[in-house]
């Protein structure tokens, strides 16, 4: 079930919102964890008893831990923790991955070593495994306690709004909200208002430059200069409001049910930097980097060559996160490297003085999506050579049929609106009273005429929203696949 569709947003939802609000304080987290369960089970319910394994051993393990915290024996627990949740990941995400690469060696495949089967990747395997992980590590630094009730940590790692796709959440900054939370009408309404804006980042704007992606990657060979820009272009919009879109729905479902989740997009494609553009990009799992591998690494606490050693290793591990494959551990090595480099040369500190810092960034982190949305390395170097001009400024010029004026005026409509949240954030981040987008720096309340303008275009918004899910296919968020 993905919250773009009818059944989530007419069926599940609201049976979901009737049921919580009617059930005692005491038995919500029940009611998360039922209704949790049901949102993943919709996809398949068998890989339900692998959410609740990892659930369970994370638990049993963090009591060990809590109850040994600071001795061998609880960094021995730690390690165990560790070890199980790597371990699962490690099987259904990266087995299938192993095995390839091992028979690509030998020159065969799969078959060829006499491997007939495929492993399933879990959705949301990389997001709760992180979770589990991050509790059991917090146990053993201190920063979290392991004495919660069963109920309110399992229904922590499988709370519905972030499961399929963030943001990574950590149990110690929610472990307050699961013993004591608000609920309001305010806080209700806000909450619906982020969800509304987030399903249009989706539906209107991701999906509707969608195709101009899709087309120059999928013809990759035959595709020209110009719709090769066009198409990355494209793809870097519908990344950033599909899930950036997606990050909005959850915090949004969150505050509809009392929680507070940290915010996951700070306009990233303002950045004069790739080091700011990573403060600002998916930025729960940017911090749990850092927090987790990059400080564990020893961060920069051991000279400048292990420093960038340690970017390189955490940036290339962040990319495997995103999926089994060569073109992630390319992208990761992309953003490593300039990562490395901007920290030898000091110029992340000099960026915002530097006029052309902006688009330099904007076209590096266009370079790195390239290979982030390629099939395989073979695929995103065709349509790097297409961006250089190896099928001339029209390529295929067959393929223009499927483009439209249509398409190119949403795709600049996206440009538009990507520009525009930053500027309109700065106008009104001055606001004296919060809005439905508090923490986003997009529209906040200045005053009731303003707040009643500002709910029906959300609300108009969200109309169109819906009238056009009616008419398109089905269309999944894009993290979902990682």
């Amino acid at each position: 079930m993905v919250f773009s569709s009818e059944s989530f947003l007419f069926l599940f939802l609201p049976l979901f919102l009737a049921v919580y609000y009617l059930t005692p304080w005491k038995a919500k987290s029940y009611t998360i964890l039922v209704g949790s369960y049901i949102f993943y089970a919709w996809w398949r319910v068998d890989f339900l008893g692998l959410l609740f394994l990892t659930t369970g051993f994370a638990y049993l393990v963090g009591q060990r831990i809590e109850a040994n915290r600071g001795t061998a024996r609880g960094k021995a627990w730690l390690a165990v923790g560790v070890a199980g949740c790597l371990g699962v990941l490690g099987i259904f995400k990266y087995l299938n991955f192993f095995i390839d690469s091992i028979a690509a060696l030998v020159g065969t495949d799969a078959a060829g070593l006499g491997i007939h089967w495929r492993l399933l990747l879990p959705i949301g395997i990389s997001f709760y495994v992180f979770q589990a992980l991050s509790f059991l590590i917090d146990v053993w630094r201190g920063d979290a306690r392991a004495d919660a009730r069963f109920i309110d940590f399992a229904a922590f790692i499988a709370l519905f709004p972030q499961l399929i796709a963030g943001p990574i959440l950590r149990y110690k900054d929610l472990e307050d909200q699961f013993k004591q939370r608000t609920h309001s009408l305010e806080m209700f309404s806000d909450g619906m208002a982020r969800f509304l804006i987030g399903l249009a980042k989706k539906v209107l704007l991701a999906d509707a430059v969608a195709p101009l992606a899709n087309l120059a990657f999928d013809n990759s060979a035959d595709v020209g200069m110009t719709l090769a820009w066009l198409g990355v272009i494209a793809y870097m919009l519908q990344l950033y409001f599909d899930f950036s879109g997606y990050s909005d729905m959850a915090i949004g479902l969150g505050k509809m049910m009392g929680f507070t989740f940290a915010e996951n997009f700070r306009y990233p494609y303002i950045s004069r930097s790739i080091t700011e553009f990573w403060r600002r990009w998916h930025i729960s799992l940017s911090n749990w980097l850092r927090d987790y591998l990059y400080i564990s690494l020893g961060g920069n606490r051991k000279g400048d060559a292990r420093t960038y050693v340690n970017l390189m290793i955490v940036m290339v591990l962040g990319g495997l996160w995103h999926g089994a494959n060569w073109t992630f551990v390319l992208w990761g090595l992309w953003h490593g490297g300039l990562l490395a480099l901007e920290r030898a040369t000091g110029y992340d500190r000099r960026a915002s003085d530097i006029a052309w810092s902006l688009p330099t960034t904007l076209l590096c982190v266009l370079v790195g999506w390239v290979m982030f949305r390629a099939v395989d390395v073979g695929q995103g170097m065709q349509v790097y050579a297409a961006m250089l001009g190896a099928n001339g400024w029209a390529g295929d010029a067959t393929l223009w049929l499927d483009v439209t004026r249509e398409s190119i005026a949403l795709m600049i409509i996206a440009i538009g609106v990507a520009w525009a949240e930053p500027h309109i954030a700065r106008l009104i981040a001055d606001s004296p009273q919060p809005g439905p987008l508090q923490g986003t720096g997009t529209p906040v309340a200045i005053n009731a005429a303003s707040q009643l303008a500002l709910s029906t275009f959300i609300l108009a918004v969200g109309m169109l929203t819906v009238l056009k899910l009616a008419e398109q296919n089905f269309s999944p968020f894009l993290y979902f696949q990682f």
